[in-house]
Formats: structure tokens, sequence, C-alpha cells
């Protein structure tokens, strides 16, 4: 009897299964994919050994300012003045702990994820040879800021044509010494900054442009880049170094000397998914990333990458929020030598203390921690890691 009733039980459960799944998948057939997701081959992640074996330095860090401001993404400083952008629209100060806003270059509402493309969401944020303020927003452009009054200058549009591409995403700014030239990222050509899931999940073709302040001319430096993000001219200003943050990596392009033109990889295959990346004291660089590539481990991005029949039907049937959800929170900040070797990594499994970092900025012996979407500003003392 119990053959018979397993057979039952096997030929009811597929009949169920089929039922399920036949009207399932017409629908998802039928449904819109917000996405064109192409085959992308990752190397098998790093083991997460030596250097980069995980531990809690970043729980050493304090949380200031927590809840007065939101999405602190690129922090600098004019002696020990702090200046940030925040996921409201605003271009913040704070001096001896008080914060104040001290310009705008969007307009309001601002608040929910459909208000950005009007609010404006300032990201990378430099100082200039003056000690004005250079300024990123992913929606309107690159702007030039005065700390002291508040003006704003608009330098380069996204309503402006570059070799007949549409600026959707401009992510990140890196500027010489002589504050002639700005090199920038536009993230994507496609893809706002509000959909920078799609983004990574699409991993579409963009690249690195240059502007020259003197000409008022934009050139595009580099193209076919997955997701290009932060930015960094080499302290010797001969070459700039942008994290492609879909392929886990970081390109190195020479603006200057006998290579300039060129183009190679710098670091590849990173343990994580890498953002910002800034000058460190000691000649390198510090990279910050918001998602981990476990190794040993299961990495969803990695899994993913190769198989974009399934990040069609996870679109098809969810929304950016919900997916957001899956992806498990892991904070690391990786300390890379002049040459892009390992020189330490700091992490923060969870993002207990330290959630969604985007930048690690350098000051004074601490290390200034932006983030994406937090509403604070992470401080770890070096002297105590």
């Amino acid at each position: 009897g119990s053959t018979y009733s397993s057979k039952v039980f096997r030929v009811t459960f597929l009949t169920l299964a089929v039922s399920v799944a036949v009207p399932l998948l017409g629908v998802t057939v039928l449904l819109d994919c917000p996405i064109d997701p192409q085959p992308i081959s990752l190397k098998e992640p790093p083991l997460l050994t030596g250097v980069l074996e995980p531990n809690t330095k970043l729980r050493k860090a304090e949380r200031l300012w927590e809840n007065q401001l939101v999405g602190p993404e690129s922090i600098v400083n004019i002696g020990d003045v702090l200046f940030t952008g925040t996921a409201d629209g605003k271009i913040i100060k704070i001096e001896d702990g008080v914060i104040q806003t001290i310009a705008r270059i969007g307009h309001g509402p601002c608040g929910g994820r459909a208000d950005e493309p009007t609010c404006g969401r300032p990201l990378g944020i430099r100082v200039g040879p003056n000690n004005t303020l250079f300024v990123a927003d992913a929606y309107y452009g690159l702007y030039e800021v005065n700390p002291s009054t508040g003006e704003t200058k608009m330098l380069v549009s996204t309503k402006t044509l570059i070799e007949g591409q549409k600026l959707s995403f401009v992510n990140d700014l890196t500027v010489t010494q002589d504050g002639r030239k700005i090199y920038f990222t536009d993230s994507s050509s496609k893809w706002q900054r509000q959909d920078y899931l799609l983004l990574i999940m699409e991993g579409t073709d963009d690249g690195l442009l240059e502007y020259d302040r003197v000409t008022e001319e934009v050139k595009v430096l580099m193209v076919g880049l997955r997701f290009p993000n932060g930015v960094q001219l080499s302290p010797a200003e001969d070459f700039v170094l942008v994290p492609e943050t879909t392929m886990a990596r970081i390109r190195r392009y020479y603006v200057s000397g006998l290579m300039k033109g060129g183009a190679d990889m710098f670091v590849e295959n990173m343990p994580g998914l890498p953002d910002n990346i800034r000058l460190s004291s000691s000649g390198g660089y510090w990279v910050a990333m918001a998602v981990l590539r476990p190794n040993p481990g299961f990495s969803l991005l990695d899994f993913l990458s190769e198989k974009p029949w399934i990040k069609r039907m996870i679109f098809k049937l969810l929304s950016q929020e919900t997916v957001t959800k899956f992806v498990p929170r892991y904070s690391l900040v990786v300390e890379l030598s002049e040459t892009g070797s390992y020189r330490r990594s700091f992490h923060d499994p969870n993002g207990v203390t330290a959630a969604y970092v985007s930048e690690a900025h350098e000051h004074n012996g601490y290390l200034y921690l932006g983030s994406f979407r937090s509403p604070y500003i992470c401080r770890l003392n070096l002297q105590h890691v």
C-alpha cells in the first residue's frame, strides 16, 4: 500500500506543481522586465585569508551625528571642517559638531526615491585649490560650490549631450592640484541613481570623462566600463583609478607621461563590490565596499552574474526594495598599496556599526566613513585598529 500511496502523492504533488508553475511561467513571460542583462563572467572570489581575513575592526568606529543627516555618501575636509552631500539633496558643513546646510543644487520636495531626480543627489565631493568644493550631483551634473557663501556654479550639465550620449548618473570626481582638470564618472547613460540596483544587475557599459575648466570642454576617456563608480587621481597625477563596481575590479587610465591615453587593470577580482576610492596617508588607496563576495560561502551576485534569465525573472516579479533585502549586509574597507596589493582590511560583518559604507576618507589619523544610506558618519581611530 505504501508504494501506491507514495505514487499517488508524487502524482498529486507534480500535478499541483505544474498547475502553479505553468501560470506563473506564463505571467513571467508576459511581464515586462526593466533590465536586459548580459552574462558577466567573474572569477571565483578571492579567499578571505591573510590580510583579507574577516575581523570586526570597523565595529570600533563611533557613529557621529546620528539621525541628524542621511546618506552622507562622500566626505571632505577643509582644516577640521567637514563637508558632505546627503540623500535629501543638501550639501552640508559640519564645524565644531554643528551641522549647517550651505547649498542645494536641486529643489524640494525631497524624501522618497521618486523625488530624487528633482531634489538632486550630491555624491562625490572634493576640495579644489582655492578651497571651493567640487560636487558631482547624480541628476544635475558637476558643480562648483563656494563653502562660505553657498553660491553654486554649474560646470557640466546632465542636459548637455556628451559625444551623443546623455549623462544619467554622474557619480564621483577627482581634481588636479592646479584645479584645471576634473575627471569624473558617469555610472550609466541609461539608469539613474534611484535605479542603481538595476544598473548593477544589467551591467551596462559606461565611462570615464574629463572636464577642462579652462576650455570648458568635456572629453570621454574610457567607455565600456560596467558601473564605473569612484575615481581617484594618483599622487603623481599620472593616472586615474576607476572602480568598476559590477566587475569587482579597479581599472587604471593614464592621463600623462609615456603611457598617456592607455589603460590597464589595477586590481581585479576584489572580495567585494568597490564603491569610492580615496588616497591613504601611506601613499596607497582606501576602497570602500558595501557588498561582500564571500569565499568560502555563497555569493548571490556571482551566482546571478552568469544567469541573465534568473535576473530577468527576479526583476519581473520583485521590486528593487525587495531584492535589496536579500543582499546580506556586510561592510568592508580595504587599503591598497600604490601598486594595488592589499595592505589591510577592516570588516563589519552584518554592518552592525558601520552599514552601507560608500567611502573611506582619511583625515588626521581618523578614517571617516561615508554611507549612501545610513543616518550618520562613522569615525574610526586608525591608531586603535
